[in-house]
């Protein structure tokens, strides 16, 4: 039986090559912006870097996607607001699960240090 896990030799294809990075590397927000670079789209899901430098989405503006989100927070401080009115507050190694068409905003990023988040966007059940 063929090893699965094995080159074959007939095949033409180049051998796919891995990447790597540092999440602290990427394009810097502006002051009381974001920054966005996506690390990896496979399946229907997205990988993103997400930087942000004394943010805040506008009032009475919500994302609602269509698919579930986990976000971590690497460094800095932010606030989330959703749509019942609560808010929660995250510091580094915090994590929220987002389930889709929760509609949630960035209440607050700290206006003295860039604040980094990593967020996998799952597709639509």
């Amino acid at each position: 039986m063929p090893d699965p896990n094995r080159l074959d030799p007939a095949s033409q294809a180049a051998p796919a090559v891995p990447r790597f990075g540092r999440i602290a590397d990427g394009p810097a927000p502006a002051p009381g912006g974001e920054s966005f670079a996506t690390l990896l789209a496979a399946g229907g899901a997205r990988v993103e870097r997400i930087a942000s430098f004394a943010h805040a989405d506008p009032p009475g503006q919500w994302y609602d996607q269509p698919g579930a989100e986990f976000v971590l927070l690497f460094s800095g401080a932010a606030r989330l607001g959703f749509a019942d009115g609560t808010e929660q507050v995250l510091a580094p190694g915090d994590w929220v699960v987002i389930p889709a068409r929760c509609r949630h905003r960035v209440a607050w990023t700290d206006p003295a240090a860039e604040t980094l988040w990593l967020a996998l966007h799952l597709p639509p059940d």
